[in-house]
């Protein structure tokens, strides 16, 4: 047998139980709904350790070939995790991830965006995106630029590294205020410590009163390192809501700079939002690579632009991997899953080496 004949037909083969599987995947979640709602109402717990291993064991009974049941207990023990993250979400509700702790900035973004779902906090912003990425969280919320400081680069390169989709920006006002420890005194102040963003949003004022400056991984946690200190001569420039969570003196108020400041974040999840055709008000974010050639760049704006797309924003950053390479970032008006987009795309992919659309979406 001619062995592209043979690809070609596993392939078919491969697509065609991939289709029923998608059915059976569907009815199986819509059996896991009874289940979670039977638990809700009893008090149990989603995990079953004891049944989960009873499944383990009598399906991979029906699997003759030992190689191919070693790799069907990981396929059911993933389908089972699926399952359980399905039945947390109905019964507890939807997790959404964040960096920092309560009173980080992220927090209050996502209180604001999903004042009912449960706030999971996170390290830092990969750690964030990536328990989106896995699974232990529906979606999470992520500074992607701000007024004053610019865009969020660590943000950017996992939207380009990562899998995940923009659907949506929230625009939140900043106001940063100097926290010190109960007792702490304005005059008494020698070192501020906060996010990289946050001390250069109030650079001008910590000059002016010529504090030593220590970075941090987030304004929140800034604040509960002060508390954790308890010394009257550091302070964290933080939100207030910061202050009253851990319970610091707000020494000074709207020591920003700029009194526009505001920081947008993005919503990302695993899927793009659906959007209905030819509604306004629509933004889309495109990531893409051109090829070593002299005016690909160009042509890459022109081709945007022709098609109708007025770009907001264009920026390029470094890849990490590749020394002296760029990918370039264009946030756009409007729906590049529209007739007009896909001709577009289909125009840069003639010398773009990477297209990536990261969402489509409107503003709240």
């Amino acid at each position: 047998m001619n062995s592209g004949n043979s690809l070609s037909d596993a392939r078919k083969e491969i697509n065609e139980i991939d289709a029923k599987m998608c059915e059976l995947f569907i009815r199986r979640m819509k059996a896991a709904e009874v289940i979670a709602e039977y638990k809700k109402e009893r008090g149990l717990a989603i995990l079953d350790a004891e049944r989960e291993l009873e499944v383990i064991k009598k399906n991979s009974e029906g699997v003759a070939d030992e190689v191919i049941r070693e790799y069907y207990v990981n396929f059911i023990k993933s389908t089972m995790a699926v399952s359980r993250a399905y039945q947390s979400r109905l019964t507890e509700g939807m997790k959404v991830a964040y960096s920092g702790t309560v009173g980080a900035f992220a927090h209050i973004a996502s209180e604001r965006l999903f004042p009912d779902a449960r706030k999971v906090s996170y390290g830092d912003f990969a750690a964030a995106y990536r328990a989106v990425e896995n699974g232990e969280c529906e979606v999470c919320v992520l500074p992607v630029e701000n007024s004053y400081n610019g865009e969020v680069g660590q943000v950017t390169d996992l939207m380009f590294s990562g899998s995940l989709f923009v659907n949506g920006t929230y625009e939140l006002a900043i106001s940063h205020d100097l926290l010190g420890a109960p007792g702490a005194s304005l005059d008494g102040i020698k070192t501020v410590i906060s996010h990289p963003q946050a001390l250069g949003q109030c650079a001008k004022y910590i000059k002016r009163h010529g504090y030593a400056t220590q970075e941090f991984e987030n304004t929140a946690l800034a604040a509960e390192r002060v508390k954790e200190l308890s010394d009257p001569s550091v302070a964290a420039i933080a939100s207030a809501e910061a202050a009253k969570t851990f319970g610091l003196t707000v020494l000074d108020h709207d020591i920003n700079e700029s009194k526009s400041n505001t920081t947008r974040f993005a919503i990302f999840s695993r899927v793009p939002a659906k959007r209905a055709r030819g509604e306004g008000g629509v933004h889309s974010i495109l990531l893409f690579t051109v090829r070593n050639e002299a005016g690909a760049l160009a042509r890459a704006i022109e081709v945007i632009g022709s098609h109708g797309f007025n770009m907001r924003t264009l920026r390029s950053r470094p890849m990490k991997e590749l020394l002296w390479q760029y990918y370039f970032y264009v946030e756009a008006e409007g729906d590049l899953s529209s007739d007009e987009g896909v001709k577009m795309m289909e125009e840069l992919g003639e010398f773009c080496d990477r297209l990536k659309v990261v969402g489509t979406y409107r503003s709240h």
